[in-house]
């Protein structure tokens, strides 16, 4: 491990150098490459850094406690119990720091929204989670657009497909995939029983162009005239766009835009994440079990987690998390179950990592 960040700590230094070169600045291309990667590894060594810095603090207080004076070895004891632990804490931090990074951290996200079992009540919820993310999404400086939206008469959707971008965003939403279950009164309850409904949430990569190759010949695109709110302009014109995917049978639709171009530009930009995500499943098969854990699989039939309203709770099943803050969750207030997600999936590919070299030296031996 400390070969590897040896040889990251002089590529920093490299880049540095690059960076700060006329003929690099030059090149604007090529100086957003390289600035890319001195910002991914500048926590790396900015984390080594302090580790070595540690070392060489604990080597100096073991020396001080042969001094001859007590109170310069009782000082040195002292510290010593702080640095030997933050040294610790460093080496954990840099194993999950130099663990292979999703590819797919640093994109925009698609967000899929359904409603499950539980009809209007489950639509309502749906429409609950949706602002819920744009508040999240509104407090973390990203854009949220609306590509597609199947709306109920009271509020509530059945189906809403939004185009998350900014910073990272799939890094911090990518564990919100699988089913959502509420329990409170829905407001048609006149007798003030508790329902249990329950919404699929699917979050998926945004697909750039070399993730996914759709020959045009593949597709049948379907036009029609649109229905629901609109006004005049409904029936008036053929702007809905339908598309199917001939070899996978995928179909999305987009009907939000008065023009038969802008929908038929939003469907393509579903279809080719919905595309991605089952390039990425094919290949999740081929790997086992043990190595699909790593990262999860994001399945969407997952209960993953329940919000109580009766209670004023959220409790997060995969990790066992419960936090009594349901009205700031349900304002975007999402950072402490995000956070706490992560760290456990890190730990996860951690525990995985440092498994799978031992197996290799037991099959070998």
């Amino acid at each position: 491990m400390f070969e590897r960040l040896d040889d990251i700590k002089e590529r920093y230094k490299e880049l540095e150098k690059r960076l700060s070169d006329p003929e690099t600045i030059k090149d604007q291309n090529t100086y957003r490459k390289l600035a890319k990667e001195h910002s991914d590894l500048a926590e790396i060594v900015r984390t080594y850094d302090r580790y070595l810095q540690v070392q060489k603090e604990i080597e100096e207080n073991r020396q001080m406690l042969n001094d001859s004076d007590p109170e310069i070895r009782q000082l040195a004891k002292d510290e010593l119990d702080g640095l030997e632990k933050e040294a610790h804490e460093l080496e954990e931090r840099l194993k999950i720091l130099l663990l292979p990074k999703d590819p797919n951290d640093e994109k925009n996200i698609l967000l899929e929204i359904r409603a499950g079992t539980g009809g209007d009540e489950a639509a309502l919820f749906a429409a609950d989670l949706f602002r819920m993310y744009s508040r999240y999404a509104e407090k973390k400086g990203w854009k949220v657009e609306i590509l597609s939206a199947h709306e109920t008469g009271i509020g509530g959707f059945k189906e809403i497909i939004a185009l998350i971008s900014g910073d990272k965003v799939y890094s911090r939403l990518k564990y919100e995939s699988g089913t959502h279950r509420v329990q409170r009164v829905p407001e048609t309850e006149t007798q003030g029983r508790i329902h249990t409904s329950a919404v699929t949430v699917a979050v998926l990569p945004e697909a750039d162009e070399v993730d996914v190759q759709i020959n045009p010949q593949d597709l049948r695109i379907d036009v029609y005239r649109a229905s629901g709110a609109g006004g005049q302009h409904v029936n008036k014109t053929e702007s809905a766009v339908r598309i199917t995917h001939i070899p996978t049978g995928l179909v999305v639709q987009c009907q939000d835009e008065r023009s038969q171009h802008k929908n038929k530009a939003k469907a393509m930009k579903v279809l080719a994440a919905r595309l991605y995500e089952l390039k990425q499943r094919e290949q999740q098969k081929q790997l086992s079990e043990e190595r699909r854990s790593m990262v999860g699989t994001g399945d969407r039939s997952e209960r993953i987690r329940t919000y109580n309203f009766p209670q004023g709770r959220v409790t997060d099943h995969r990790i066992g998390l419960t936090l009594y803050k349901l009205e700031d969750i349900m304002q975007g207030d999402l950072d402490e179950i995000i956070e706490a997600l992560g760290t456990y999936y890190q730990a996860k590919a951690l525990a995985q990592s440092t498994k799978a070299p031992q197996e290799e030296k037991r099959s070998v031996a």
